[in-house]
C-alpha cells in the first residue's frame, strides 16, 4: 500500500490580543526582540494617517518609513525600532474594508516569513484578527442607498439607541462587535442584516487556516485596566489631542467615518461647544471602558486564546510554540 504523503507544516503566526490599554504593544515589542519578529497591527484606527495621538500611536518612538532597496514593502513603518505593518496605510477620507485588511495582512505575514522572521499580529480589533487567524470569507454587500436613507431618518427621529436595539434584536452577537455610539457602524450593520436577511455577524465564514497560530490574550484586573485607560487618555490630552483633531477637521471636515472613533468624536463635540473639556475627557474614559469590555467579551469566546498576566508566561508559551 502506498504511503500517504506527509502534509507540510503550516508557517507559524503569533497573535497578541486583548482590550485597549492592556499592554499588547509593549509585550509584542519584548517578544520581537527576544525571538526576532516583526509586527502586523490589527487596529482599525491606527490605519489612518494623522490620527496619531488619539489612537495611541503617539506612545511609540519616532516613526520613519523603511527605505531598503532589498525589501520593497509599502505597508511598513519602523516603530520603536521594530518593523510594524498596516500602520498609516490610509488617509482619513479613504475607506478600508475588512477584506482589504485581510489581504494586506496576509501579504505582510508572508513577506515576514520569507525573511525568516516571526510574524506577530497585534491588536484589539477582533474582526481583523479573526479575518486572518480563521481565514474568514468576507462577502461583499453593496450599500443600499434607499435603505440607508430610511435608517438615517429613523436615527434622527428616534435616536441611535433605537437603531442599536433593532440591530441587537436581529443579531444579538452584534452587541459585542458594533460600537453602539458609532452611527455609521450601527447603520451599516443594520443595513446588511435587513438587506440579506441574515445576521451581520454571521456573514463571514471560516476557511481552512493558513497558519499555525498561537494566540495570547492579555488579562488585567478591572482596577488596573481602568487605571491604564484613564492614564492613557490623560496623556493624550497632555500630548496635544485637541490640536490634532483641530488640524484633521480643518483638512478633512468633521463628517468623516474615521472620526466616529472614540476620542475623535468626543473632541469634535467639545470643539463644537456641546460639552466642556472635562466632560470630553470623562466621556472618552467611559466610552473606552465600555469598548474594552466589548473587546473582552469578543475574545473570551475564542477558546483557543491562551490568557496570560505577565510577560514571563508569554515568553514560555512562545518558546514552546516555536520549538514544537
Amino acid at each position: 500500500m502506498p504511503r500517504k504523503q506527509a502534509t507540510a507544516p503550516k508557517p507559524k503566526l503569533l497573535a497578541i490580543v486583548g482590550p485597549t490599554a492592556s499592554g499588547k504593544t509593549a509585550l509584542a515589542i519584548e517578544l520581537v526582540k527576544r525571538f526576532g519578529g516583526e509586527i502586523i497591527s490589527a487596529d482599525s484606527r491606527q490605519i489612518y494617517r494623522g490620527m496619531d495621538i488619539g489612537t495611541a500611536k503617539a506612545v511609540f518612538a519616532k516613526r520613519s518609513r523603511r527605505n531598503n532597496a532589498k525589501i520593497r514593502e509599502p505597508l511598513l513603518e519602523i516603530v520603536s525600532g521594530v518593523p510594524h505593518y498596516l500602520v498609516d496605510v490610509r488617509d482619513v477620507d479613504q475607506d478600508y474594508t475588512v477584506a482589504e485588511y485581510k489581504r494586506d495582512a496576509i501579504r505582510a505575514i508572508r513577506s515576514i516569513l520569507r525573511r525568516g522572521k516571526l510574524p506577530i499580529l497585534v491588536g484589539g480589533t477582533g474582526l481583523y484578527v479573526r479575518a486572518v487567524v480563521d481565514n474568514l470569507t468576507i462577502p461583499h454587500v453593496r450599500a443600499d442607498a434607499k435603505l440607508r436613507e430610511k435608517l438615517e431618518r429613523e436615527k434622527s427621529a428616534k435616536g441611535l439607541d433605537y437603531l442599536f436595539r433593532r440591530l441587537v434584536a436581529l443579531d444579538p452577537e452584534a452587541a459585542n462587535v458594533v460600537d453602539p455610539k458609532n452611527p455609521r457602524r450601527v447603520i451599516r450593520a443594520l443595513e446588511v442584516a435587513l438587506a440579506t436577511g441574515k445576521p451581520f455577524t454571521a456573514q463571514r465564514t471560516k476557511g481552512t487556516q493558513l497558519f499555525d497560530v498561537l494566540q495570547l490574550g492579555i488579562t488585567l484586573p478591572k482596577e488596573a485596566l481602568c487605571y491604564g485607560i484613564a492614564a492613557r487618555i490623560d496623556e493624550m490630552f497632555a500630548g496635544g489631542l485637541v490640536d490634532e483633531v483641530k488640524k484633521l477637521v480643518k483638512k478633512y471636515g468633521a463628517n468623516r467615518k474615521a472620526f466616529d472613533a472614540i476620542g475623535y468624536r468626543e473632541v469634535i463635540a467639545y470643539l463644537n461647544g456641546n460639552i466642556s473639556k472635562t466632560e470630553c475627557a470623562e466621556l472618552m474614559k467611559r466610552n473606552t471602558w465600555h469598548y474594552a469590555k466589548r473587546q473582552l467579551t469578543w475574545f473570551k469566546k475564542d477558546k483557543s486564546i491562551r490568557w496570560i498576566k505577565k510577560s514571563a508566561g508569554a515568553l514560555q508559551l512562545v518558546s514552546q510554540f516555536l520549538n514544537r
